[in-house]
């Protein structure tokens, strides 16, 4: 009994040492989820060398466009086997043997499912690679280790475009250690007073410095004073707004010392834009968990991306269309069921979507998105009723209330389909009766601020003047006089914009403010994304009257924003003025964006 346990040890001894296995996989999800058939991939390339086993061939596959990978064996025998490994933490640990499958009797090769390389909505960055077992076990090399943005890793910081230092530096032993980031979003670390030994690195995050698991001593040196330069953005994982710090440990001590983390800021919009894409889930297609929201900050992304010239989050476009325009049970997206093409019993919610896939239309020219902009606005023109008050859309199915917001979105949902739809009068007829009736219904008060809607019996009800509704008229009526020529609603629309600016109930020293941004209280999560809207629309009119008082305030707001209400992270809040108590989440972000844009 002693002799066998002796052997037991001894052979344990002498076995090789497992390599560092992570947990046990669990599906991811991203634009499809794991174990997707390869049949059904939207590209292949290998971008790996193949690993010859034996005589087998080993090959790794990626469709790009999926973000997803899978293996091969081919000229292989009955009984061997292929299968993926992934890694969450550059190579270290690795979730092993995804889709193993062996090949079968007759066959000569085989492979796997598919798999995803990234995480977006857990904030994971993987690598893939493909490994087998014919008579021996081996592996091609880890895919995509690493990240290429407008540069790749590994930079020198002498290519750097527009140095700054965004956050302070920090000191060890008389060493001073710095952050800098450009204006292609590239980072490095740098030590200042060094001495022989002295280390400096970079650490990247992708989830805002909770971790970093593949992102830890970036760029290790003790033998310079500087690292090179590592990106924040990889576009082909779809993850934005990396954050980085600096940090090092001098020679003698064990300790060392880390910067804040900070975000590049290659310009403010796309600073924001980055910032706002890491709260968005690529799985089910929006930002969770607002039905509305979601429609009106990809609006946003839409105009910031169409303003810019940038294609990096068109997928962002097709994506959410693909995923949402279904059946959705009550609670799945919304409060209220959702009973395709993004229709619900909310007609406001409804028409937001409408003039997100007219935006989308503008920015691809994909007619789909036209088509949907047009059966949407066929449904909320459906509750146009002039029975009432003579005119002006419902705002929910039970027509219970007709307020400003509903009938704003369908002025300028309307005139919209107008301009983009070939020989059409007929949505053009239902923009002027819907912007005529807009302005004689009573919703602008005797100060030129629209109030929340109307009484039963007609009258302006005299509830919170809100920014969006001011916004949305501006923006109706400025698509209204494109597509007529009437200067009326030009005029108007500038009435409206200039009644905004000037009134303190919507501008408090020249920065736009709801009534939920005063004192100690908050704005609900509908109250958050207001401010946006109405710059949006002003830039809008800015445009087409090229009125420098408009560009001016939203200048303003832009530079008041950046600097009073935005941290490190570029995370911008509720309150543009920088006052308290603060509010930052995606629907804040959605909002600052348009401003941003609207400025740039």
């Amino acid at each position: 009994m002693r002799t066998s346990l002796i052997l037991i040890l001894l052979t344990a001894l002498l076995l090789p040492a497992a390599p560092p296995v992570a947990s046990a996989a669990e599906a991811v999800c991203s634009l499809s989820c794991d174990r997707l058939d390869p049949s059904r991939a939207a590209g292949e390339t290998f971008p790996v060398a193949d690993q010859l086993i034996n005589g087998r061939r080993m090959r790794l596959h990626v469709s790009d466009p999926d973000g997803m990978g899978w293996a091969s064996i081919d000229a292989g025998a009955a009984g061997d086997a292929v299968w993926l490994d992934r890694s969450w933490d550059g190579g270290k640990t690795w979730e092993p043997l995804l889709g193993k499958a062996s090949i079968p009797a007759t066959w000569t090769g085989t492979r796997t499912l598919m798999y995803n390389l990234t995480d977006p909505a857990h904030h994971r960055r993987g690598l893939l690679r493909a490994c087998g077992d014919a008579q021996a076990v081996a592996c091609t090399n880890w895919v995509y280790p690493s990240v290429c943005d407008v540069n790749c890793d590994g930079a020198d910081p002498g290519r750097a475009v527009g140095e700054v230092q965004p956050v302070a530096p920090t000191t060890l032993f008389g060493r001073t250690i710095r952050l800098h980031v450009e204006g292609n979003s590239m980072a490095w670390a740098s030590v200042d007073g060094a001495g022989p030994g002295d280390e400096v690195w970079l650490d990247r995050s992708w989830d805002a410095g909770v971790s970093w698991p593949d992102g830890s001593s970036l760029g290790r040196t003790a033998q310079a004073t500087r690292t090179a330069m590592f990106a924040t953005r990889d576009p082909r994982g779809k993850l934005y707004g990396g954050a980085v710090r600096a940090c090092g440990r001098e020679a003698t001590h064990a300790q060392g010392s880390c910067t804040a983390w900070a975000r590049p800021v290659p310009s403010r919009a796309k600073a924001a834009a980055d910032t706002l894409m890491w709260s968005y889930d690529p799985a089910p297609g929006w930002w969770p968990s607002s039905w509305w929201n979601s429609a009106a900050t990809l609006t946003a992304v839409i105009d910031f991306a169409d303003r810019t010239g940038t294609r990096d989050y068109d997928w962002v476009i097709a994506r959410t269309f693909d995923a949402n325009r279904g059946v959705f049970p009550a609670g799945g997206r919304s409060g209220d069921p959702i009973e395709g093409h993004f229709i619900s019993r909310a007609i406001d919610d409804t028409a937001w979507w409408g003039l997100a896939w007219l935006a989308a239309y503008d920015h691809t020219r994909d007619p789909r998105y036209l088509a949907e902009a047009t059966t949407i606005a066929d449904y909320v023109g459906g509750f146009w009723d002039t029975g009432t008050c003579g005119g002006g859309v419902w705002w929910d199915r039970e027509r219970t209330y007709k307020n400003a917001v509903t009938s704003g979105l369908y002025l300028r949902l309307a005139a919209g389909l107008h301009l983009r739809t070939t020989g059409d009068t007929a949505w053009g007829q239902r923009a002027r009766a819907a912007g005529d009736w807009y302005l004689g219904s009573g919703l602008v008060n005797a100060s030129g601020l629209v109030n929340d809607g109307l009484t039963g019996d007609c009258r302006n009800n005299g509830q919170t003047v809100w920014t969006y509704n001011q916004g949305l008229a501006v923006g109706g009526l400025v698509e209204l006089w494109r597509g007529t020529s009437d200067p009326r609603y030009l005029d108007s629309a500038r009435r409206l914009a200039d009644a905004a600016i000037a009134s303190p109930v919507l501008t408090g020293a020249g920065v736009l403010t709801e009534s939920c941004d005063t004192g100690t209280r908050s704005c609900d999560d509908n109250q958050k994304q207001f401010k946006g809207v109405f710059l949006r629309y002003l830039g809008d009119l800015a445009q087409v009257t090229g009125a420098a008082s408009y560009q001016q305030f939203a200048h303003k707001q832009a530079d008041t924003l950046w600097v009073a209400d935005r941290d490190p992270l570029n995370r911008i809040g509720e309150r543009w003025a920088g006052t308290s108590p603060g509010q930052v989440d995606w629907r804040t972000q959605g909002s600052a964006l348009g401003a941003l844009t609207a400025a740039s």
